[in-house]
C-alpha cells in the first residue's frame, strides 16, 4: 500500500490522456455500463438469435440468462471500482483519537488518494487542537483545584479551628450536664477539620509541589492506606529523572485514580504501587489482586487517565492479571520533559 499524498488537480501539469483507472468515478462507471451495453447490442445484432411475438419459451430463457450475465459482470466491475473507497472507509472507521499518530495509507484512484490526504490533514488538525485544548483544560482544572484547596485550608480550616477554640472555652465554664455534649461537638468539629484538610490535600498535593514525585507518591500511599484500610506495598526509588511538572502531575493523578478504583471496585485489601526508570522511560504500575476488570466498561476515571497520558505522550494500559487482579500501567518517555 502506498502512503496517501495529496495531488490537487488544479496544479497538475498537462499530460497525455489518462488511462481509465485515473478517470473520475462517474466516468469510470459510465464506461463500464457503456461497454456492457455495447457488447449486448453487438451480440444481439450479429447473433442468429431472434425474438418473436409472443415470445417463445426458449427465447425468454436466453434473454433472462443474458440479462443475468450482464448484471453479474456489471456488479463485479462496479465493485472493483469502489473497492479502494470501501477500504478507505474501513480504515477511517478504525481511527481513534485517543491513540494519535495513525494515518490512512491507501492506493487506488485519484479521488480516493485525495480523500485520504484530506482525511489525514483533518486528523492532524484534530489531534493538535485536542492536545492544545486538553492542556488548557488540564491547567484550568489544576488551577481551580489549587484555589479551592487553598480556600478550604485557609478559610474553612481556620473557621473550624476557631469553632474548636470557642467550644473548648465554653466546655471549661459550662455546667456539668452540658460538658458531654460539648465534648462531642468538639470531636465532631475536629473530625470535620481533618476531613477538610484531607480533601484539600487530594485536590492539590502539596508534597508534589514541595518535595517532588517520589515523596508525593509515598505520602499518597501512606494517607490512602490509613484512610481506606488497604495494604499498599510501595516499591519506589529514592529518586527518578525529572520529567517536568506537568508530567509528574499526570503520574501522580494516575496513581491516585488507580488506588481509588482499587479501593472502590476490586474488592481486595492488597495493592502494589511501583515506580521505576527503565531505559528512556519512567514506568508507573498499580496492581491489585481483586476481582479484575473482565466484563466491566471503562468509566470516566479510566477515560480521564487515558486522556491525561495522551497529553504528555505517555503509553497507558489496563490489563487483567492471572489468576485475578488488574494492572494499571503508565509509561512516560523521558523526552516528555
Amino acid at each position: 500500500m502506498n502512503p496517501v499524498q495529496a495531488s490537487p488537480v488544479r496544479h497538475a501539469p498537462a499530460s497525455p490522456p489518462r488511462p481509465v483507472r485515473a478517470l473520475p468515478f462517474a466516468w469510470r462507471i459510465f464506461f463500464v455500463n457503456a461497454v456492457l451495453l455495447v457488447a449486448a447490442a453487438l451480440a444481439l445484432a450479429f447473433s442468429p438469435a431472434t425474438v418473436s411475438f409472443p415470445i417463445a419459451l426458449t427465447e425468454s430463457v436466453v434473454l433472462t440468462l443474458g440479462l443475468v450475465a450482464i448484471l453479474l459482470v456489471n456488479l463485479v466491475l462496479v465493485r472493483q471500482s469502489f473497492a479502494p473507497l470501501e477500504r478507505l472507509t474501513k480504515v477511517m472507521r478504525s481511527v481513534d483519537l485517543l491513540e494519535p499518530g495513525h494515518r490512512v495509507a491507501v492506493s487506488g484512484p485519484q479521488e480516493v488518494r485525495e480523500l485520504g490526504a484530506v482525511f489525514n490533514e483533518m486528523l492532524g488538525r484534530l489531534e493538535h487542537e485536542r492536545h492544545e485544548s486538553g492542556w488548557d483544560a488540564l491547567k484550568r482544572q489544576e488551577t481551580e483545584r489549587k484555589r479551592v484547596a487553598r480556600e478550604l485550608h485557609d478559610e474553612v480550616g481556620q473557621a473550624l479551628t476557631a469553632v474548636m477554640l470557642q467550644i473548648g472555652r465554653l466546655s471549661r465554664s459550662a455546667p456539668a450536664e452540658l460538658k458531654a455534649e460539648l465534648r462531642e461537638a468538639l470531636e465532631t468539629t475536629r473530625e470535620s477539620l481533618e476531613d477538610v484538610r484531607r480533601i484539600a490535600k487530594q485536590l492539590r498535593p502539596e508534597a508534589l509541589d514541595d518535595l517532588g514525585l517520589v515523596p508525593a507518591l509515598e505520602s499518597l500511599a501512606t494517607a490512602f492506606a490509613d484512610r481506606t484500610g488497604l495494604r499498599i506495598h510501595p516499591r519506589l526509588p529514592e529518586s527518578v529523572t525529572a520529567i517536568g511538572d506537568e508530567a509528574e502531575l499526570v503520574v501522580f493523578r494516575v496513581a491516585q485514580e488507580s488506588l481509588t478504583n482499587a479501593a472502590r471496585h476490586s474488592g481486595t485489601t492488597r495493592v502494589e504501587l511501583s515506580l521505576e526508570e527503565r531505559g528512556e522511560s519512567i514506568v508507573l504500575c498499580v496492581r491489585d489482586h481483586g476481582c479484575g476488570t473482565a466484563g466491566s466498561r471503562p468509566g470516566s476515571g479510566i477515560r480521564g487517565m487515558r486522556e491525561r497520558a495522551l497529553l504528555i505522550g505517555a503509553d497507558f494500559s489496563i490489563r487483567p492479571l492471572l489468576p485475578t487482579g488488574t494492572e494499571v500501567r503508565l509509561e512516560v518517555p523521558l523526552r516528555a520533559r
